[in-house]
């Protein structure tokens, strides 16, 4: 073979490999210059998700988001959204207060050991998302809806709040039974009741240091007496459970929007309940003390025995009316149960 021939060889196979370093280098760059041609478009979205969730445990949607994050399919995780009206114009007296439960257990998720790419917690105020409220046909705030990975919607997606309120451990156990992901609620340290009680003692101490040379008020029946009646109206109203459980005060139809006070379910109520039951509690009582402390008098009295049958019809009014109040309510929740008076 002659050199020239060997040599146009070498030149050939030279050029050859400087094309395919050439090609190489340009595949590299158009690789780098357009991520989707490479990224799965599922990884990419549970990526933004979980650096939107790294700087604020509850991702704020508008409908654009909405849309790219909670309704395209297929998604490899669950969508816990919360839909509300925070904007005090809107009215909505409840939402601040569920906002606030709602965030309890976003935290409390984000900074748990468990925390996985799985679930994620999503905020939509009516303000910024009101396209998204007409799509799922509500017409009240606030609602905690939640978006399955795959499949439709189920009945249970929708967090039935006038029957088990929205307390952050209410909202946390509805998650686990939809989504077997299982929530530890840890909610932020809270002073205002050892505060209260430190200034009641301190009053009741003040009290009796200013009254230290008469204290014959402490052993009037009439002040221990009143204050056991208002211990007992206290705890028989279900004030105690209010404080453990933090319902809502009141709670508006998810349908019709109208405010209900008194919370159909056995084994829930609202704080307007408590306040009810202590009013009608408090009037059943004043009608049977004017019942047993009619003025007594003699027998030809006329005035006696007027001003005795007139406490006594009001005392027994009274005891009527507010007791058949009182079990109407008492029906309303336990529908099974079978007796009514004067009120069906």
């Amino acid at each position: 073979m002659s050199p020239m021939l060997q040599n146009s060889k070498a030149k050939l196979l030279g050029l050859s490999l400087i094309v395919l370093v050439g090609v190489n280098l340009f595949a590299r760059s158009s690789a780098r210059k357009d991520p989707s041609a490479v990224v799965n478009p599922v990884e990419e979205r549970v990526r933004v998700l979980e650096e939107m969730s790294a700087k604020r445990p509850v991702i704020r949607l508008n409908s654009e988001k909405f849309k790219q994050y909670v309704k395209t399919s297929p998604k490899p995780y669950s969508v816990i959204v919360m839909l509300t009206a925070l904007n005090p114009k809107r009215g909505c007296q409840i939402c601040r207060s569920a906002h606030e439960e709602f965030q309890i257990v976003a935290n409390s998720w984000r900074y748990s050991n468990f925390f996985n790419s799985q679930l994620f917690f999503a905020l939509v105020d009516f303000d910024e998302g009101q396209e998204i409220f007409n799509s799922l046909k509500l017409n009240s705030a606030p609602m905690f809806i939640h978006f399955p990975p795959k499949g439709k919607m189920k009945k249970g997606d929708n967090m039935d709040l006038q029957r088990v309120g929205f307390s952050a451990e209410a909202i946390s156990k509805w998650i686990g039974e939809r989504t077997d992901v299982h929530i530890r609620v840890f909610r932020p340290p809270n002073y205002s009741g050892t505060i209260a009680l430190s200034l009641m003692f301190s009053l009741v101490a003040a009290l009796l240091f200013l009254r230290r040379n008469n204290l014959d008020f402490l052993y009037n029946k009439t002040v221990w007496g009143v204050g056991c009646l208002a211990v007992i109206f206290v705890m028989t109203s279900g004030q105690m459970w209010n404080h453990i459980r933090g319902p809502p005060y009141a709670m508006p139809d998810q349908r019709t929007g109208q405010v209900h006070y008194i919370n159909t379910g056995s084994q829930s109520q609202f704080i307007a309940e408590t306040h009810i039951v202590i009013v009608l509690n408090v009037a059943i009582t004043l009608g049977l003390i004017l019942l047993n402390e009619t003025p007594s008098g003699s027998a030809g009295n006329k005035s006696f025995a007027g001003k005795r049958r007139i406490l006594t019809i009001a005392g027994i009014a009274i005891v009527v009316i507010f007791f058949s109040l009182l079990l109407s309510i008492f029906k309303s929740k336990y529908h099974g149960y079978p007796y009514s008076f004067l009120i069906g």
